[in-house]
């Protein structure tokens, strides 16, 4: 049987992403699934602060165990910014190509343009709060580079890649490197264990 998530989200981008890391194993449901249709206030000064806001805004209202997540983007020479205003950071209208623009033209004159996306992920679950984080390090290209992906894939080129940006790799490609993947997979694991002592093998 298949154990039911809710994914406190609305982001198409971010539901494909979880669901083709875990398979058929899951059963998601997103925000608007469970009829939450409010913005959820997202006023904490970490990621940490952000994704527990958001986990404990759909326990509280709607009674469901869920993980909620908030991605960050660290820019070394910007003094980590834009990390907690990585999605609205050239406005409120969370506009992907005027973020991007903003931060080229933050870094049109410098050389050091290493940067990291960091996830943190709040999973509320048998009335225990955990925490899970992931990480990519990479660096910012100098122009858009790609067509695929969301939000700052254009721009950002995993170290350990091949030179290409998130942007130009197929899903199962990013996924070898994402720091989405990488806090999920500590989640599953977390699952999987506690699914195991919930219900050990005779």
């Amino acid at each position: 049987m298949k154990q039911q998530l809710v994914f406190a989200t609305n982001n198409p981008h971010k539901i494909a992403e979880v669901k083709r890391q875990l398979g058929d194993r899951y059963t998601f449901l997103s925000l608007q699934e469970i009829g939450c249709t409010e913005e959820i206030p997202e006023t904490a000064d970490t990621l940490e602060g952000n994704a527990r806001l958001k986990a404990r805004h759909v326990k509280d209202g709607y009674g469901y165990d869920c993980f909620s997540e908030d991605t960050g983007l660290e820019v070394l020479a910007l003094g980590h910014a834009p990390g907690v205003d990585t999605a609205h950071y050239a406005g409120p209208e969370r506009s992907a190509t005027a973020n991007n623009q903003k931060l080229l033209s933050q870094l049109a004159d410098r050389k050091d343009r290493l940067a990291r996306f960091r996830t943190v992920i709040c999973l509320l679950v048998g009335g225990e709060e955990h925490l899970f984080e992931g990480q990519c390090e990479g660096r910012i290209a100098t122009a858009p580079i790609g067509h695929d992906g969301f939000g700052y894939d254009p721009v950002f080129v995993p170290l350990e890649g091949d030179g290409r940006s998130f942007a130009q790799m197929t899903q199962d490609e990013k996924l070898r490197f994402s720091h989405r993947a990488r806090a999920m997979a500590k989640l599953e694991d977390y699952l999987k264990k506690r699914q195991g002592a919930t219900h050990p093998t005779a």
